[in-house]
């Protein structure tokens, strides 16, 4: 994308991130941001941001590790937090109650979204109790992989239908933004 924040990019009249917040505010008690370099970026927010706190741009399970921090740190009330990548503009208004839904009915500790053929393993429910054997997998084992992770404890799957519009549509390339915009006015329920 030429770098820059896709969360922040317009799709129809507000960006990626106001429709995440919009969709999930019903569905979640509070909201961090996950990004490195200048926090002020998001400041129009109004959310904290944290940057990951194991080196070398270690990729989500870094993002979903600093959150669980975050929360055992600042909601010791919190017992689990819910992820979500910052290009996908469609998200499921239910996301939260069938990933918790999902992970009671197959008796597991985490849960992600699937549509379609595609998980998305970014897009799911995580036990801030599992957080120090998380920051072991990253640290000590160099483990990158969420699904690699997730298999260790098992993972429930909650699927949603990828038609008309998929609810885990990303946003990474300007083709994909052009898209993006299509399909909201197409589609303004999505």
């Amino acid at each position: 994308m030429g770098g820059g924040d896709k969360a922040m990019l317009r799709v129809g009249e507000v960006t990626i991130l106001e429709r995440v917040l919009e969709r999930l505010r019903p569905q979640c008690h509070g909201f961090v941001i996950n990004a490195n370099g200048d926090p002020k970026r998001f400041a129009a927010a109004g959310l904290p941001v944290i940057a990951d706190d194991v080196p070398d741009f270690a990729g989500p399970l870094a993002g979903i590790l600093a959150g669980l921090d975050w929360a055992a740190a600042n909601r010791p009330d919190i017992a689990w937090i819910g992820s979500v990548p910052g290009d996908c503009p469609f998200l499921p208004r239910d996301l939260i109650a069938r990933l918790h839904a999902a992970r009671l009915e197959a008796g597991t500790p985490l849960a992600c979204a699937m549509s379609g053929d595609w998980r998305h393993p970014v897009a799911g429910i995580w036990p801030v109790a599992l957080r120090d054997d998380l920051r072991h997998a990253l640290i000590e084992e160099g483990l990158r992989k969420i699904e690699i992770w997730t298999a260790r404890h098992g993972i429930a799957i909650a699927k949603w239908p990828d038609i008309p519009v998929d609810p885990f549509f990303n946003v990474n390339t300007p083709a994909d933004a052009a898209r993006a915009n299509e399909l909201a006015a197409q589609h303004p329920e999505a």
